[in-house]
C-alpha cells in the first residue's frame, strides 16, 4: 500500500543528503566563522573575497587559539543548525510527496459502488519557505595581515591570521595594554553598579592585580616575539626576558643595545619594582620576602607583608612597557644581519 514511500525511504538508506549553505557576507563584505575546537569556539569573521581568493581549502587557522582545520569545518554554530533545519525541511518535502503519490493509488484502486468505501488523504503543512542566513552585525575591530594580507575582523583580540597563521606579535602586544587600560577604566563603574561593597573592592582588586601581571606577561611575549626573528638569536633559558637584566642582556648580543638606551635609570628601576611585583603576585600570592626587598630596594615593606598594587602603578607599568617595546621593535626594524 506504501509503495512510494517504502521506495523513497530505501532510496534514502546509506545515502548523504546535500543541503546548500547560503552564507551572505555582513554589511563589510565579511563572513561568520567559527572555530571548530571545542575547547575555544571563538567567533571571527574573514572578508568574502579573501575568503575565495586567499584563505587555502586545506588548513585555516582560529584567530585566537591558533587551532588548525580544513575550510569546510569553520561554519558557525548557527549556520550549522540552519543547514539542518534544511535538511529536515527536504527530507519532509519528500516524505509528504511519497504519501500523497501512495494515497492517490490507493483511492484509485478502490471499487466504485461498493457499500463500504475507504478513502486515504494526507494532510500536509504549507511547505516553509528557508530563507537564507543572515549574517550577524560587523565587528569594530578590523585586521589586515601583514604577511598574507588577508583581512579578518574579531570582538576582543586577536593572535592569529586565519589564512597563514601569522602571530602578529606587535598587534598582540597593542591589544594587551589596551585591554589593561580599558579594564582599570571599569573600576568606578564596578564600585557603583555593585551594591555589595566588599565584592566590588575585592573584584576591583583582583582586577589591579591582574592587569600588573598581564603587562609584565605582554611584554614578556613581545620581547620574546621580536627576539625570535633574529637570525641567529643568542640561547636563552626559558622565561628569560621575566628578567629585565637577562633580557637587556641578550638583547645587546642580539641587536645590539640594551635597555637602557630605551629607558632611563629610574625608568628602569620603576619597571624592574614591577617586575618583581609581578613574580610575587604569580609564585607568593603577593607576600614579599627578603629577596623582594634586596632586589628592589623597596624599604617600604618588611617580610611576610603583602603587596598593595595601585591602579596608578598599573598604568605606570603599562606605559613603561609600551616606551620600552617601542624601543625593541625599533631596534629589531634597523637591525641589519651580517652577511
Amino acid at each position: 500500500m506504501f509503495d512510494d514511500l517504502l521506495r523513497m525511504l530505501g532510496n534514502l538508506d546509506g545515502q548523504k543528503l546535500s543541503v546548500k549553505v547560503e552564507c551572505h557576507a555582513d554589511a563589510d563584505g565579511y563572513l561568520d566563522k567559527e572555530c571548530p575546537n571545542p575547547a575555544c569556539q571563538f567567533v571571527f569573521k574573514v572578508h568574502e573575497e579573501d575568503w575565495c581568493n586567499i584563505v587555502r581549502d586545506e588548513e585555516v587557522f582560529c584567530t585566537s587559539c591558533g587551532h588548525a582545520a580544513p575550510a569546510e569545518d569553520w561554519f558557525t554554530t548557527e549556520q550549522v543548525e540552519w543547514a539542518k533545519q534544511a535538511a529536515f525541511n527536504q527530507v519532509s518535502k519528500q516524505f509528504g510527496q511519497a504519501m500523497r503519490s501512495d494515497a492517490e493509488s490507493f483511492n484509485r484502486r478502490q471499487p466504485r459502488n461498493s457499500m463500504i468505501s475507504i478513502k486515504m488523504t494526507v494532510k500536509d503543512h504549507p511547505e516553509p519557505v528557508h530563507l537564507p542566513l543572515e549574517a550577524t552585525e560587523p565587528m569594530q575591530l578590523k585586521i589586515t595581515c601583514t604577511r598574507c594580507e588577508c583581512r579578518y575582523s574579531v570582538i576582543g583580540s586577536a593572535y592569529f591570521c586565519p589564512s597563514c597563521g601569522h602571530n602578529e606579535a606587535e598587534q598582540m602586544f597593542n591589544q594587551s595594554l589596551d585591554k589593561i587600560r580599558g579594564a582599570l577604566d571599569l573600576a568606578p563603574q564596578i564600585r557603583s553598579l555593585t551594591p555589595d561593597r566588599d565584592i566590588a573592592e575585592n573584584t576591583v582588586r583582583q582586577l589591579v592585580e591582574n592587569g600588573l601581571q598581564s603587562a609584565v606577561t605582554a611584554f614578556q611575549r613581545f620581547a620574546e616575539a621580536l627576539f625570535a626573528e633574529h637570525p641567529s638569536p643568542p640561547k636563552a633559558r626559558r622565561n628569560a626576558f621575566q628578567s629585565l637584566e637577562e633580557g637587556s642582556r641578550l638583547w645587546a648580543e642580539a641587536f645590539g643595545k640594551r635597555y637602557d638606551e630605551h629607558l632611563s635609570t629610574a625608568e628602569l628601576t620603576t619597571l624592574g619594582r614591577y617586575f618583581q611585583q609581578r613574580h610575587l603576585m604569580a609564585h607568593r600570592d603577593g607576600l614579599v620576602d627578603a629577596e623582594y626587598v634586596s632586589k628592589t630596594g623597596d624599604t617600604s615593606y618588611r617580610t611576610g607583608q603583602r603587596l598593595v598594587i595601585q591602579d596608578a602603578g598599573v598604568r605606570e607599568c603599562v606605559d613603561l612597557v609600551e616606551k620600552l617595546g617601542g624601543g625593541l621593535r625599533a631596534d629589531r626594524q634597523a637591525f641589519v644581519p651580517p652577511s
